[in-house]
């Protein structure tokens, strides 16, 4: 199962930035051509679902894509929430964690690993997608310190 590790350093508060990070319904706001909803409740601990779909805009504020399924498997404010991603697609476990950093501010820290889709085609495959994935999730830790950082505590 391949894995994927990216950070960010952020110029906030540990606090602040996981409370922009576990703001479900504004993740549209700084990850890359997705929408999360909350299933059942604000999935504020564990046990908490949330859904992403990520993929084109269409009218009407819908897209067309993936089908993300996450339960949250860990919580432990302000520094980790862990995922399992339990969707047709989209399989395996995540990992967000926010550490403080010397000198103030904070890093987060993005963890996929991945159990690819079409067994051996998917792991075949994997190498050809991964460049495109890395891009899409720098791009969207770039816009999450940005939006973090914005957020007033």
């Amino acid at each position: 199962m391949p894995e994927l590790v990216e950070t960010v350093d952020v110029d906030a508060p540990r606090e602040q930035v996981f409370a922009a990070l576990v703001d479900w319904t504004t993740q549209g706001e700084w990850m890359l051509l997705t929408d999360v909803r909350t299933v059942d409740g604000p999935a504020q601990e564990v046990g908490g679902r949330i859904e992403a779909v990520t993929g084109i805009p269409l009218p009407g504020g819908r897209r067309l894509g993936v089908l993300d399924r996450m339960t949250i498997t860990g919580w432990e404010p302000p520094s980790v929430v862990d995922v399992r991603h339990t969707g047709r697609v989209v399989r395996g476990t995540g990992s967000f964690q926010v550490r403080e950093r010397a000198g103030g501010g904070s890093t987060f820290v993005w963890v996929e690993t991945l159990d690819l889709p079409l067994g051996a085609l998917g792991r075949l495959g994997w190498p050809l997608v991964k460049p495109g994935f890395v891009a899409g999730v720098r791009l969207s830790l770039k816009r999450f310190a940005r939006y973090a950082e914005s957020r007033a505590r």
